[in-house]
């Protein structure tokens, strides 16, 4: 029976270039994992959208002396040109700035609040006196008092990953002017976490196909005990407060960000003329299995908050699965905007194709370990294995036809045991990469499609169809035509992770563009095989010299 499956993927802030971390991170498992299943024959949804009412918009906006509206246009116009590039397949991809989003976000609060999990309190809050302000977390930096980093923010340490209180900062400074703020009292609203522990760590103890870094870490911080959580602030940017008297507050951003989730799949079925379309994504009765793509720093509001208001709420599925990667490191060291310490997406794409890039940050996905990125990396994986195992095997099997049989697909005679076991192999594959796809095991899923390449190569030396056709054209008949069935296998077992390369090898074989199911498909004799140029191009030295040499030039 084919399933129901939501994907709900972070969403960034429209406050600069997204970098390859993020990509490898977030954005490539997800639209690996929803390729794949739209393929198997399962109903997708996958939605996100730009998060504009973040701090990270509004300090830029400090910054540059613009609004933070034009902020948030300029980059939410910069990540739909490189999802679309890239080749991320959304559903829904909007933003956090439209009417349907607010409306969502302030029914959740107000739900909340009647069930009595959302409440009022007067709590002391850090006030610049130089700035004459508030300071919302993003806007105070100090000593994270769980690990030591001196860096952390005021809502959450980059370092450890841990959630945190601005008043909890050892140093605490003014990320505007450097100076040290005051304590002033302001009132603001709370999410009661706290009435939601045993819940939580039930629900949560029974998840045993999450990753154990997802899982463990979510049960540490429930054991460590959870506590009531702000989810209002000083500042004018941001989704009002849906009460009188709160005109200079805002709903804070991690609080409504993640309602983002349900407002897109409503938006989503508004958009299609099938308002009520939404309830199959999310009712809890309904089986869906939702996944959320995130980073591992955003861990907490995917398996303990998020969860809580939809427990809060009512009537709404909880997650599925969570499965959030480490990061993604390059040359060794986190990826920075502030040091400018990064290999930015736009800047990728201006200058070269998507599916080397999707190929190598596939095989480097940092699935449960922090893994590095360097341009050495890149060329020795598109070098040695996509041109090398797979790009060469698909280009001599359809050269050889098509300069050897008249541009067709060779009629086989009877397949021998080699034919047979190769074809065989083929459909063992699909088993094989499918279910570690279903697992979020992407890096073990390339694995797996590799080899099958491997093993086609190691055929075709061995059966040596340019001997064969000297004596036997029959027999180099045979060879190619299971050889090109080997390739159409591997061009739908690649196509989730290299849609574009795919696509074009579609057009030498006279497909579809988009495979029709995932599940081997024969290319019958007599098939035209259209011009064939390489997939895939090697990196020669002097490209890995130019990029490292672009290090830190390029701002995004």
């Amino acid at each position: 029976m084919p399933e129901r499956i939501f994907i709900g993927v972070a969403w960034p802030y429209v406050s600069g270039w997204p970098h390859l971390g993020h990509v490898a991170g977030v954005y490539l498992p997800a639209d690996i994992f929803s390729r794949y299943h739209r393929l198997a024959g399962n109903e997708v949804l996958m939605v996100s959208g730009s998060d504009e009412h973040g701090t990270p918009i509004t300090v830029r906006a400090d910054q540059e002396g613009k609004t933070p509206k034009e902020i948030a246009d300029r980059y939410h116009d910069v990540l739909l040109w490189c999802w679309e590039k890239l080749g991320i397949s959304w559903d829904l991809y909007t933003r956090t700035g439209t009417d349907n989003h607010r409306q969502v976000a302030q029914d959740m609060f107000k739900r909340l609040l009647e069930q009595g999990y959302i409440f009022e309190d007067t709590t002391p809050h850090l006030y610049c006196e130089t700035d004459k302000r508030f300071l919302p977390d993003r806007y105070v930096e100090g000593r994270c008092p769980n690990c030591g980093f001196d860096k952390a923010r005021g809502d959450q340490c980059d370092n450890c990953g841990r959630p945190l209180d601005a008043l909890d900062l050892g140093n605490p400074r003014c990320r505007l002017c450097g100076g040290e703020p005051v304590i002033r009292q302001s009132a603001h609203f709370f999410l009661a976490l706290d009435k939601f522990s045993d819940r939580l760590r039930e629900w949560v103890s029974e998840q045993h196909h999450w990753r154990p870094n997802v899982r463990n870490f979510t049960l540490g911080m429930i054991d460590e005990g959870l506590k009531p959580r702000p989810i209002t602030r000083d500042i004018t940017w941001g989704v009002p407060i849906p009460l009188p008297g709160y005109e200079d507050k805002r709903i804070y951003v991690w609080f409504e960000a993640v309602c983002g989730y349900l407002s897109a799949s409503k938006e989503w079925a508004a958009r299609k003329g099938e308002p009520d379309a939404w309830r199959q994504f999310w009712d809890a009765d309904s089986g869906v299995k939702a996944y959320y793509f995130i980073g591992k720093d955003n861990i907490p509001f995917h398996t303990i908050i998020w969860p809580a208001m939809l427990m809060g709420y009512g009537g709404l599925a909880l997650p599925f699965d969570v499965p959030a990667n480490e990061y993604l490191n390059f040359k060794g060291q986190q990826f920075s905007r502030g040091r400018n310490w990064a290999v930015w997406l736009p800047d990728y794409l201006e200058r070269h194709p998507p599916d080397p890039l999707r190929f190598v940050l596939c095989a480097e996905m940092p699935e449960t370990q922090d893994n590095d990125f360097t341009w050495e990396k890149y060329q020795s994986r598109v070098n040695n294995e996509l041109v090398a195992t797979y790009g060469n095997f698909v280009h001599r099997v359809l050269t050889f036809a098509r300069n050897n049989f008249e541009g067709k697909v060779p009629s086989p005679g009877e397949l021998g045991p080699e034919e047979k076991e190769l074809l065989s192999r083929c459909e063992l594959a699909f088993e094989e990469v499918g279910k570690e796809l279903e697992a979020c095991r992407f890096r073990n899923a390339l694995k797996a499609a590799l080899s099958l390449a491997q093993r086609a190569n190691g055929y075709l030396n061995v059966r040596e169809p340019w001997e064969q056709i000297k004596s036997d054209r029959q027999a180099a008949a045979t060879t190619i035509w299971t050889a090109v069935q080997v390739v159409s296998a591997l061009r739908i077992i690649f196509w989730p992770t290299l849609p574009f390369s795919s696509e074009k090898l579609a057009e030498y074989l006279q497909e579809d563009p988009r495979p029709e199911r995932w599940a081997p498909k024969t290319i019958e004799a007599g098939t035209p095989i259209g011009p064939v140029q390489p997939l895939f191009k090697k990196i020669d030295d002097a490209l890995v010299e130019e990029e490292n040499a672009r290090i830190g030039t390029v701002s995004g």
